[in-house]
């Protein structure tokens, strides 16, 4: 006999929570039991279209389900995870996981208490072309990250070190594998009261250089990362799932030649890559693949960019 669906439910349905209830209402294995949204007339939309019961309180569905996804604002993880965590529920928080790291590390402890799962929404860690070049990406020495967007009212209550940079310092610190040594960084507010374009130079133990940009205010939306390392180049399209690899070939030519080219990747939505992962984790009592402590050290990170600002979060 099968094993009976994991009870999900997603706490938030905004523009993001809407798309974790798209894709956990059609996953095996999985039942989307509730959808809960402060505004309620929203919770009975995306309930209507993913065959979920709306609530309007997350404490009404704590005893309903086996697992919850939460995409509420940054400064209500907290609140909301708490509870869940403290009945041993699995949890995924999207990302930055807190505000601060006091905050993160009470999501952490009170899993650890339990032995709940606890994940952490950074999808890009999902994005097939990062996960072919993680074997790929060795001995770094230098990394370009470009990640520009244009203007949204969407994230506005935080800078954009937290809104969109820190994916990218969860994912250069995954593939570099080596401690920050020091950085400096500069940020200026544009259209927003808060940072709205933003860039940080990293200086890793192992030498490794990475430079990152960040803006929300581009006229275009690039979102790529270039990595160079002895005898190798390793590009990555985030948005276009495209993986780009070329090696320096020495050994038994009269001179070295240039090998390499486009990676033949299959196309998955990242976000429905994480949720499986994070339902697995659920399931089998494992770790997802960004856990508590990766959504931590992306947060620490994060905040120490700010400071090298000077900016408050």
């Amino acid at each position: 006999m099968g094993r009976p669906p994991l009870r999900i439910a997603v706490v938030g349905v905004g523009h993001l929570g809407r798309h974790h209830a798209r894709i956990l209402s059609s996953l095996d294995g999985v039942r989307l039991t509730a959808v809960v949204d402060i505004d309620e007339a929203r919770a009975r939309q995306v309930a209507a279209t993913s065959g979920a019961t709306p609530f309007t309180d997350a404490g009404d569905v704590l005893a309903e389900v086996d697992a919850v996804t939460i995409a509420v604002p940054t400064e209500q993880h907290v609140e909301v995870a708490l509870p869940f965590l403290a009945r041993g529920i699995p949890t995924l928080v999207e990302k930055p996981m807190a505000r601060t790291l006091v905050e993160a590390d009470r999501l952490i402890d009170a899993a650890a208490r339990t032995g709940a799962t606890l994940a952490v929404g950074h999808t890009e860690r999902y994005n097939p072309a990062v996960a072919a070049a993680l074997p790929l990406v060795t001995t770094p020495r230098f990394v370009e990250v470009h990640r520009l967007g244009v203007f949204s009212e969407r994230s506005l209550d935080i800078d954009v070190v937290f809104d969109l940079m820190i994916h990218d310092l969860d994912v250069v610190t995954a593939l570099v594998r080596s401690e920050v040594a020091s950085l400096e960084a500069v940020g200026v507010p544009v259209l927003s009261p808060r940072v709205d374009i933003a860039n940080a130079r990293l200086r890793f133990a192992s030498g490794c250089i990475a430079n990152l940009t960040a803006s929300r205010i581009s006229r275009e939306r690039v979102r790529k990362l270039r990595f160079f390392q002895p005898d190798m180049y390793v590009s990555i399209d985030y948005a276009g799932q495209e993986l780009d690899a070329f090696r320096l070939v020495r050994a038994g030519r009269e001179r070295p030649a240039i090998e390499g080219g486009r990676l033949d990747l299959p196309r998955e939505e990242p976000l429905a890559r994480e949720l499986a992962d994070f339902v697995r984790a659920a399931r089998e009592g494992g770790r997802p693949i960004v856990d508590g402590e990766a959504g931590r050290r992306a947060l620490a990170l994060a905040q120490r960019v700010a400071e090298a600002m000077g900016t408050v979060t």
